[in-house]
C-alpha cells in the first residue's frame, strides 16, 4: 500500500516591513536558513512565502497530522525568525507567537495552521490559498462556490466521480464544536451556519464518492486565543484539484467576484478580498484592502513543483477593479457599519477598553 504523506501549511505575523505591509527580506532568509538546518530529515520538501506581513511555511513529510515533531520545527522557525524582527525593530514583532515556549502542539499557540493527510495520485495538483487583513471565515464563500455550487463548479454536474457532492466539517469557533452536513440534500443547513463566517468556519471538505479529504482551513482566531485584540487570523486554505475534484479552474473562479470579509483596518472594518499576484500582496490603502493569493502546485513525491502564481492572471484584472470599486464606496462610510463592524465583533478588537473608559458617564433614561 502506499504511503501517505502530509501537506502542512503554517502562518504568522512575527513582524510587519513597513507597519503591517510586507516581510522583510531578511525574515524570509532566516526561516530559509531554520528550516534547512533543523528540520534533520523530518521534511520531504519546504517553500517559503508570504502575503502582506504574513510569513507562510510549507511543509510536507510523513509525520501526519498534528505531529508534535513538526509543530515544533514551525514554532522553533518563527521564534528564531522573531529575533531577526526585533533587531531591525518591525512592528509588531513576534505578534502572533502568543506563548514563550512550545507545548506539544502549534494550535493555540497563536500561529494558523491547515494539514491534510493523503496519498498522491498520478497526478496530484493543490492550490494553496494565503489570504492577509481577514480571518478564517473568509473562505466560508469560496469553499461553498467551489464544491457545492454548480453554477461556479460544473463537474458537480457532469463529473460522476463528483455528482455525488461532498461533506463540509464546520467549527463553531466560540463554543468549540464541530457539525458535519452531507451536500447537497443538507445545503440549505449548512448555509444557516457559514453564512456568519465570524463564528462558524468550514474547516474540512471530504469527497463522497471516496471519502477523501479536497480541502482543508486554518480555523484559529488569534483574538479569541489571546483574549484580546492581537490582529486578524490571516488564515491558508488548501485545495486538491481534478480527477474527481474540482478542476482548478474552478477552484478559482469564485475569486473572481471579490465578496466581502472582515479585517481590513485594525481588523475593525469590512471590505472587499482582492486577489492579487505575490508581487501585489502588499496591503497598503488603509492598511489594505484584505488580499488573497493563490499559488498552484503540481505535487511530486511529496516535492514541489512550482509554483504558479495563479491571480497575476490578467483574467483577474477587472475583480481586481470591481474591489477597488468596492473599497472606494465602503471607505467613503468612514466609521459607519456596515464598514465598520458590528458591535458583537467589535467585541474582538480594541473598542472595549474605549467603552471603558465611558462607561461612567452612562446615565439611565427617566
Amino acid at each position: 500500500m502506499e504511503s501517505k504523506i502530509t501537506l502542512t501549511a503554517v502562518k504568522a505575523d512575527i513582524g510587519g516591513f513597513v507597519g503591517h505591509s510586507s516581510v522583510h527580506p531578511a525574515l524570509l532568509e532566516k526561516v530559509k536558513e531554520c528550516l534547512e538546518q533543523k528540520n534533520k530529515g523530518l521534511l520531504i520538501d519546504f517553500h517559503v512565502t508570504h502575503v502582506g506581513d504574513d510569513i507562510n511555511l510549507f511543509l510536507t513529510h510523513k509525520e501526519g497530522i498534528d505531529s508534535a515533531n513538526i509543530h515544533e520545527l514551525a514554532w522553533d522557525t518563527f521564534k528564531e525568525a522573531t529575533e531577526v524582527a526585533k533587531k531591525l525593530k518591525l512592528y509588531g514583532a513576534g505578534q502572533d507567537l502568543l506563548e514563550d515556549s512550545f507545548s506539544g502542539n502549534i494550535k493555540g499557540l497563536g500561529p494558523g495552521i491547515a494539514e491534510m493527510e493523503f496519498v498522491e495520485r498520478p497526478s496530484e495538483p493543490v492550490i494553496i490559498f494565503m489570504a492577509d487583513k481577514t480571518e478564517p471565515g473568509a473562505w466560508n464563500y469560496p469553499l461553498y462556490k467551489i464544491f457545492a455550487d454548480p453554477f461556479n463548479t460544473i463537474g458537480l454536474v457532469i463529473d460522476p466521480k463528483m455528482h455525488e457532492g461532498f461533506k463540509f466539517e464546520v467549527h463553531d469557533l466560540i463554543e468549540n464544536k464541530k457539525i458535519i452536513f452531507s451536500l447537497p440534500e443538507e445545503l440549505y443547513n449548512l448555509l444557516i451556519f457559514i453564512g456568519a463566517p465570524g463564528r462558524y468556519c468550514i474547516k474540512n471538505i471530504f469527497s463522497k464518492t471516496t471519502g477523501e479529504i479536497a480541502a482543508t482551513s486554518s480555523t484559529q482566531r488569534l483574538n479569541l486565543l489571546a483574549g484580546r485584540y492581537v490582529g486578524k487570523d490571516d488564515p491558508v486554505c488548501i485545495v486538491r484539484c481534478q480527477s474527481g475534484l474540482p478542476a482548478v479552474g474552478e477552484a478559482l473562479e469564485p475569486f473572481a467576484n471579490p465578496h466581502l470579509v472582515s479585517g481590513w483596518m485594525r481588523g475593525s472594518h469590512s471590505g472587499p478580498l482582492m486577489p492579487v499576484s505575490l508581487n501585489n500582496a502588499t496591503p497598503t490603502r488603509f492598511d489594505g484592502p484584505p488580499r488573497v493569493v493563490a499559488l498552484g502546485f503540481q505535487m511530486c513525491n511529496g516535492k514541489f513543483i512550482g509554483p504558479q502564481d495563479f491571480f497575476a492572471d490578467i483574467a483577474f484584472d477587472n475583480a481586481r477593479q470591481k474591489a477597488n470599486d468596492l473599497a472606494d464606496y465602503l471607505r467613503r462610510l468612514g466609521p459607519f457599519e456596515p464598514h465598520r463592524l458590528g458591535l458583537d465583533e467589535m467585541e474582538y478588537t480594541t473598542m472595549p477598553s474605549v467603552m471603558d473608559k465611558l462607561k461612567d458617564r452612562f446615565e439611565d433614561i427617566e
